[in-house]
């Protein structure tokens, strides 16, 4: 496994709004299509939408978001991980992790200490994955969703 992040560009735009989840998991994450917008309408440096590959194929679909004002209010500034897509059959590969990693990774070269994710309560939905990987919930909920931190 050798897997990188790509840009999003004009060339592989179609591969990458074509990633899909698993049917049971599509409740628990918007689709790729509906990242990029949202990305697209952010101030530039908010949203880091990257196209995650492997050997050539596309695996996953990854979007971490910057210094934003959490409340709304600047109070408070944040960054973490905004969406992680992975292919349906691309999944308990290690992609997700390595997404993690990566957006963690960006965070600390940025200067930060702190990676925040917010996932869907429930049956079929992302918990367990995140709290393997170090995340701890903070007592937060976000749109209905569980926050959870990773030191980093």
């Amino acid at each position: 496994m050798s897997p990188r992040l790509e840009d999003i560009t004009p060339q592989n735009f179609e591969t990458a709004v074509g990633i899909r989840v698993r049917p049971d998991q599509e409740h628990a994450v918007s689709p790729v299509v509906q990242s990029l917008a949202e990305a697209y309408v952010h101030p530039a440096g908010v949203a880091w939408p990257r196209l995650i590959t492997d050997e050539g194929r596309a695996v996953g679909f990854l979007m971490a978001f910057f210094d934003i004002d959490w409340h709304g209010d600047g109070s408070l500034r944040r960054s973490g991980l905004w969406r992680l897509n992975i292919a349906a059959g691309e999944q308990g590969r290690g992609y997700g992790r390595f997404a993690v990693d990566a957006v963690a990774a960006e965070i600390r070269r940025r200067g930060g200490d702190e990676c925040y994710v917010s996932w869907h309560p429930g049956p079929h939905g992302p918990e367990e994955f995140y709290l393997r990987l170090g995340f701890r919930t903070n007592g937060e909920t976000s749109g209905g969703q569980t926050v959870g931190v990773l030191p980093l």
